[in-house]
């Protein structure tokens, strides 16, 4: 493949993961056949949430067959949250596109070509995923519905899915917005749009698929984590309208 083949010069993926042992080893091997097709420098990186199941000792089995680097293992020792664990893929990327996706085999990552095709498209920093039907129950439609409203009435940002997990990001949008702070809560996707938005990075949305979980459970829909949720978005709008302006 020649040079003017590749899709993307360089690209660093990375799955934050919770108790997902029988299905991180799938996604892993899945992204690496699609990263050898689009791009000549990538790599995988996993972060174990405090998993505690295989899902480590998955990832080191994987890694042992590639070169040093390629594929990386993150852990946190407790778990501390999706919001963490995005933290730790964003800030530990080296290369100046990044990708996330969830580690539960609900999307395909054979879509990250729609994203860079829209991306080339549109010349945008980011490209936010929405989803093309997505198969989780109803009430947790409804409920990201709610949280959009809330978000475009606090904030202004109005997208088709802020939670969807599936984005490609500019590297420099990261090193450029201030550093993230949500950690337990669902808030995290959230602050990130706000911030780069307000930065003012261009943000395009293409559609990706969703497919049903086939292997263990989500945990981003408990009482604990929506409430966490709630408290990071009321303290982040506190923080906008009242402390920045002291």
């Amino acid at each position: 493949m020649g040079a003017k083949d590749w899709l993307l010069p360089e690209l660093s993926v990375f799955f934050p993961a919770y108790n997902e042992e029988k299905n991180i080893g799938p996604m892993v091997r899945k992204a690496i056949s699609v990263l050898e097709k689009i791009t000549p420098r990538w790599e995988v990186i996993v972060v174990d949430d405090g998993s505690q199941d295989k899902t480590g000792a998955v990832v080191k089995k994987i890694a042992s067959k590639y070169p040093q680097g390629k594929i990386r293992l993150i852990v946190h020792h407790p778990n501390r949250g999706y919001g963490a664990a995005l933290k730790s893929g964003f800030y530990n990327a080296r290369y100046q596109w990044i990708t996330f996706t969830d580690a539960d085999g609900q999307f395909d990552f054979r879509d990250i070509r729609n994203l860079i095709a829209k991306q080339k498209e549109t010349g945008a920093d980011l490209v936010i995923g929405y989803y093309l039907g997505r198969k989780v129950p109803f009430y947790r439609v409804w409920g990201s519905r709610v949280w959009e409203l809330a978000v475009w009435l606090l904030f202004g940002l109005k997208v088709k899915d802020i939670d969807c997990g599936f984005k490609l990001i500019r590297k420099k949008v990261i090193s450029t917005i201030p550093r993230l702070e949500a950690e337990r809560g669902p808030f995290i996707s959230s602050e990130f749009l706000i911030k780069a938005k307000r930065a003012g990075f261009k943000i395009v949305q293409v559609g990706v698929h969703h497919f049903p979980r086939r292997e263990g459970s989500a945990t981003g829909s408990s009482f604990k984590v929506v409430i966490a949720g709630l408290r990071d978005l009321l303290v982040f709008w506190w923080k906008l309208h009242f402390k920045d302006r002291r």
